[in-house]
């Protein structure tokens, strides 16, 4: 299985379209091996700088091909490259005034014994 990902083995990018396949040179081959050795998919967001460059000129470049060559490419590993998602944010929190009460008479009743 090494041997064929080597000789052409190929990267899918997950997108907003849907998934992409790009054929890399042998050089890139190796090193997405590399990147994958432990993962069969990662998002864009834990790849180093390095990773991330050369996804990006890969993507860039733009050297995909069509789904009837994938059936004997073997897969080199799976990018998830979608926008991150947004969450919403939530208005601040306020400390609940039956608490604040209890944690205040608590406070007096320690200070107080002898």
């Amino acid at each position: 299985m090494l041997i064929e990902k080597l000789s052409g083995g190929v990267l899918r990018v997950l997108t907003p379209l849907g998934p992409r396949y790009i054929r890399p040179s042998f050089r890139q081959r190796v090193y997405l091996i590399w990147i994958f050795r432990h993962f069969e998919i990662l998002p864009l967001q834990v790849l180093s700088q390095r990773q991330k460059r050369l996804i990006d000129s890969l993507c860039a470049e733009q050297h995909f091909i069509s789904v009837p060559g994938l059936e004997e490419a073997p897969i080199l590993g799976t990018v998830e490259r979608r926008p991150p998602v947004e969450m919403e944010e939530l208005p601040p929190r306020r400390p609940m005034d039956r608490v604040s009460e209890v944690v205040r008479g608590l406070a007096r009743g320690a200070h107080q014994r002898p």
